[in-house]
């Protein structure tokens, strides 16, 4: 794999976060001053936070998937030997594939009826299927996830290491 896609992959949620982060509370804070200072404020800064922290949910939820960082009660981990903590953890990632790959059809069902009858925004009045689409994207990044974990463990497993099991909050 080129240094490029290394770094994509690496790096890909991380750059689109931050991005959306800072366009979040840069447009948090302008429309803030508008309405406290000048008190004026527009419909075009509510929409473009709101948009802006579904797709930050969805692309984080991509990244935790990565990390492995998802909330969840491991505590059995602790106590099954390497082999069986391996296949629980593919196990886990079967399960929450098929489970994406369901949500992703379905999701995308929305843009789709959004495409065809040309939904709008209230306040931009542009496309919602622009926005519509943090989900199916959301999932498809996910789905994408997944199945680099999948790979990696199933690799882990093959050669005797121990499963990878994201970064540690509290240790």
């Amino acid at each position: 794999m080129s240094p490029f896609l290394k770094n994509l992959d690496k790096n890909a949620e991380r750059w689109m976060l931050l991005v959306l982060y800072v366009m979040l509370v840069g447009t948090m804070f302008i429309e803030v001053v508008r309405r406290e200072v000048f008190s004026y404020s527009s419909i075009w800064g509510e929409e473009i936070v709101r948009y802006s922290f579904i797709y930050l949910a969805w692309i984080g939820a991509s990244a935790a998937v990565r990390e492995r960082g998802h909330i969840r009660i491991d505590v059995i981990m602790n106590y099954v030997p390497r082999t069986v903590k391996s296949l629980l953890y593919i196990f886990g990632d079967i399960v929450m594939f098929i489970v994406a790959v369901v949500a992703l059809y379905w999701s995308w069902e929305t843009v789709t009826v959004s495409w065809r009858f040309g939904s709008v925004t209230h306040g931009l009045r542009i496309s919602q299927v622009f926005f519509l689409f943090a989900v199916p994207f959301g999932f498809a990044l996910v789905s994408v996830r997944l199945i680099q974990s999948f790979l990696r463990d199933l690799s882990d497993l093959r050669n005797g290491r121990a499963v990878y099991e994201g970064d540690k909050l509290f240790d």
